[in-house]
């Protein structure tokens, strides 16, 4: 048996980071055991469907680097193919004409509520014969009794009574089909034979079930992966933050640091925490998903992401973070490498969004200083140390502004007037990068340049000079 798994969001926003772990544990699966990943997007909601959010799935699934087989399929372009399958259901009784008021549903929902009975349709219309012509909905006959067992691949053995389920609804009265008969022709005529999905998606499998058996089709494996909780406990949603996969893009998140973190999120392998994505092919189990819902730790995210930036190739995290460095209205190619930039800085960072803003200083001026850090460094006792170091500065010739040159001076204005590095090389940081951290002081003055370097010590020293003023 070929495997054959999907991912079938519903194209009515962006993709959730939810659906995000759903469809890379459907593509680990798939990958794994040497088979084929199919998308298939679910568009039958015309209301709340948009092209807008097909694209933002599609740039998700693009961005994550999660690459289906076989695919997009639209719901849309099939309604010919499930009207087909209702058909053959009505001629073999197996589905029924239903014209129950709207009004009567809700009397019947309100009285098995107040009897404290599950609320179900009662099959009012199972033996009446309903005028086709007239408004009416399509009902699936389920089966009055029996059981259905749900073999679940992460919970296990879960079964469902025939007499909870009611007939459902399988084609609306405006001729629409509806998401569990849409699901079952595709899944069967795409040969589906693993489905990995949310577990809000529990209570619909024993109907999809017996909608196959219907068909005499032979269901997939299900496997019903737990939700995402934010940290009060309550489902992930909008107002913990951002969910949807591109806004952790914008965020400055890197893909395979998102992904990592997804597939920690209700999956182990000892006390690994970093997976390269051959590494999550070879050692993921959707059996060894756990059955809890797992909680969103935003920290647990920021310190993955900072151990790919740290070990990846500078050159491919600078093209990541040049557009985040234009946001802030500079230009990287009007300055130092990126690239270069990169290797000094990704230390530091834990996003792209604040490397750039760390960085900054490397293309531009600052507008001021960082208060507490000027406060402790850019005070009169530096003004003769930094009064040195420009002089000696703009007396260096350009092939001797290197690191090694750069630091020979700081160390020997520090030996002439009898002070510790750190006194020198302190109050000379704070003027070039306005605030009391940065990289080596002999890397972030190779960084910002010569006429930068002595702009910024001229700034500080009338700091100093005006803070003396007012003193």
């Amino acid at each position: 048996m070929t495997v054959r798994t999907r991912f079938a969001p519903s194209p009515t926003g962006y993709l959730h980071v939810g659906g995000a772990r759903t469809a890379l544990f459907s593509y680990l699966y798939a990958r794994k055991h040497g088979g084929q990943f199919v998308l298939r997007i679910e568009d039958t909601d015309l209301e709340r469907s948009t092209a807008e959010s097909v694209n933002a799935i599609l740039e998700g699934m693009t961005w994550l680097g999660l690459d289906y087989d076989e695919g997009p399929f639209y719901q849309t372009q099939r309604f010919d193919r499930y009207n087909a399958v209702i058909e053959e259901l009505l001629d073999k009784g197996l589905a029924y004409r239903c014209d129950c008021p709207k009004e009567r549903l809700e009397k019947l929902r309100v009285d098995q509520m107040a009897r404290k009975v599950k609320p179900r349709y009662d099959g009012c219309c199972r033996h009446r014969q309903v005028d086709p012509n007239q408004p009416h909905v399509i009902r699936f006959k389920n089966p009055a009794d029996g059981v259905v067992v749900v073999d679940d691949l992460i919970r296990g053995r879960v079964p469902f009574s025939n007499d909870e389920l009611d007939d459902l609804i399988i084609r609306r009265s405006d001729g629409a089909p509806t998401y569990n008969l849409s699901v079952v022709v595709d899944d069967a005529d795409m040969q589906i034979t693993h489905v990995i999905r949310g577990d809000d998606h529990l209570t619909n499998t024993p109907r999809q079930i017996n909608i196959l058996h219907a068909l005499g089709f032979e269901p997939p494996r299900y496997a019903h992966v737990p939700m995402i909780l934010g940290d009060d406990g309550a489902r992930l949603s909008k107002r913990h933050g951002a969910v949807g996969v591109m806004a952790y893009r914008d965020m400055g998140y890197l893909p395979e640091a998102l992904l990592n973190y997804l597939i920690r999120l209700g999956w182990s392998h000892g006390d690994q925490e970093l997976f390269s994505i051959e590494q999550m092919i070879e050692l993921f189990d959707i059996a060894d998903v756990n059955k809890a819902a797992s909680s969103f730790n935003t920290a647990k995210l920021d310190w993955l992401n900072q151990q790919y930036l740290q070990h990846a190739e500078p050159s491919r995290i600078a093209r990541l973070l040049s557009p985040h460095m234009g946001k802030l209205n500079i230009d990287p190619s009007e300055g130092p490498e990126l690239a270069d930039v990169v290797t000094a800085q990704a230390a530091r960072a834990k996003t792209l969004v604040e490397l750039a803003e760390i960085s900054a200083f490397c293309y531009q001026d600052f507008d001021s200083f960082d208060e507490n850090s000027a406060k402790k460094h850019l005070r009169l006792v530096a003004r003769e140390p930094l009064t040195r170091l420009r002089a000696s500065f703009e007396m260096m010739a350009h092939e001797d502004w290197t690191p090694e040159g750069l630091k020979h001076v700081v160390e020997r204005v520090g030996e002439e007037l009898e002070l510790n590095l750190g006194k020198v090389a302190q109050p000379l940081r704070v003027a070039i990068v306005g605030r009391a951290a940065s990289p080596g002081i002999e890397e972030t003055l190779m960084l910002v340049g010569k006429e930068a370097t002595l702009r910024r010590i001229d700034k500080a020293l009338a700091y100093i000079d005006a803070r003396a003023a007012a003193s």
